[in-house]
């Protein structure tokens, strides 16, 4: 049993995610989790909404899963990954070459997503290293977001993010507009001028463009036009820019696409996967690039790339990432997803009427509720729980990302939630505070 001193440990000597150790957000006690449910020390039941940061896309405790671990674990959890190798990270490499984008064929194992951004922008940089254009500045859209490690802040918003304290530390990059057009309206072939300009004024010195492909996740929750997208592509290729698509929140079929790439139909030079990579049950991503890239890195004048995380390729997280696959290639995920974007449009669009929301966008099985102002956080998530969810909203946005396991009652019970949330003025941060 979770115990009053064990909170008080926590709360005075645990840092959680973005909370300061002076006044930090209350937090609430896990004993299990089973499905699409969280189980509090207090026996009470949380819907889970989040799929635990967007990772437990089959939700929790899942039997193939588990046993992929236990059979694993008693062969060897870890070896180290240079000079040798292992069954469990061929068996991966063969199914993840066998579902991503076409032409993608060089696998890289990392540690998270966060890692696996700094993996492919030093991919980007080494690629340039050997020849007569030492290119190391990369463009990218502002309202993004690609991880909290230093070169991935680097290339996240450097104004409207989180990360905005640390602009003038970081290497500075290139921006260009948040996008306007939205995925489900008329394509407006101007959102792409300012990329056209970019592309036309700083090629000779671009390594690589960086991009969420069609969902802005972390910075905005924000759904744009497949076109845009087809359009960096065409110039990364009349350029010769490299084009590295960060899908860590969007791959293995949150979109409704495996990877939200194929709604334009491109292939990036770089792919980052992470997440949903072991269906949420250890941390592992990957970064997966061409021949080409490949080639190009290792004619570099290291010879190699440099880089070698010390759980590079840990068997357990590829046992468990091989076995999140097989899942995946079922295809059941497909009809779960497009069941859930139903559910979620039919749920919450009439919140697009109400007096405290600004707009709901919803795509595949992402639903997000943007407020006019800023939620409460430690009110909002108290509200939450005795609701008998667990939704963790941020900024302006209240948004949901379910496993795909989810049921149609379940789901309900989530969007019951935020209805009654957004009823609640006091849950949200006053006007005259922001």
């Amino acid at each position: 049993m979770f115990s009053t001193e064990d909170s008080e440990f926590d709360r005075h000597h645990l840092w959680h995610p973005y909370t300061s150790m002076l006044n930090p957000l209350p937090c609430y006690p896990v004993a299990s989790a089973q499905g699409c449910c969280i189980t509090l020390e207090t026996g009470q039941q949380l819907v889970e909404g989040m799929s635990s940061w967007w990772a437990a896309i089959h939700g929790y405790n899942h039997p193939d899963l588990n046993r992929a671990l236990s059979e694993q674990m008693v062969k060897m959890s870890h070896v180290m990954f240079g000079g040798l190798t292992h069954r469990p990270a061929v068996a991966l490499g063969r199914q993840l070459l066998a579902i991503v984008p076409q032409g993608l064929s060089k696998i890289f194992l990392a540690d998270s997503g966060s890692v696996s951004v700094e993996v492919a922008m030093k991919m980007a940089m080494q690629f340039w290293s050997g020849g007569q254009q030492r290119k190391q500045k990369f463009l990218t859209l502002r309202g993004g977001y690609h991880g909290d490690t230093y070169a991935a802040m680097s290339v996240c918003d450097p104004d409207n993010s989180m990360h905005s304290l640390w602009k003038g530390y970081l290497p500075e990059h290139l921006f260009v507009p948040v996008p306007q057009c939205a995925f489900d309206h008329p394509w407006q072939e101007s959102e792409a001028d300012a990329l056209r300009a970019a592309f036309a004024e700083h090629h000779h010195s671009l390594a690589a463009v960086i991009v969420e492909p069609i969902v802005q996740g972390a910075g905005g929750m924000r759904f744009y036009h497949p076109q845009l997208l087809k359009r960096i592509r065409e110039l990364c290729d009349r350029y010769d820019v490299l084009l590295i698509a960060d899908e860590i929140a969007t791959g293995f079929g949150r979109t409704g696409k495996m990877f939200a790439c194929e709604h334009a139909k491109i292939t990036p030079d770089i792919l980052c996967v992470g997440k949903g990579l072991t269906g949420g049950t250890m941390t592992l991503a990957a970064t997966i690039t061409t021949d080409r890239v490949a080639k190009g890195i290792s004619n570099s004048p290291a010879g190699c790339f440099m880089h070698g995380p010390t759980f590079m390729g840990n068997p357990l997280a590829c046992a468990v990432a091989t076995e999140s696959l097989k899942i995946l290639a079922k295809g059941d995920w497909s009809q779960q997803v497009t069941r859930i974007e139903q559910q979620l449009k039919t749920g919450l669009y009439p919140l697009r009427e109400h007096k405290n929301v600004n707009d709901v966008r919803v795509l595949g099985a992402i639903g997000v509720v943007e407020c006019h102002r800023p939620v409460a956080m430690a009110e909002i998530q108290a509200f939450f729980v005795n609701q008998g969810v667990w939704i963790r909203p941020f900024g302006k946005l209240i948004y949901l990302m379910p496993p795909y396991v989810i049921s149609e009652e379940q789901l309900a019970k989530l969007m019951a939630a935020i209805f009654n949330a957004v009823e609640q003025d006091a849950l949200f941060i006053p006007p005259d505070s922001f």
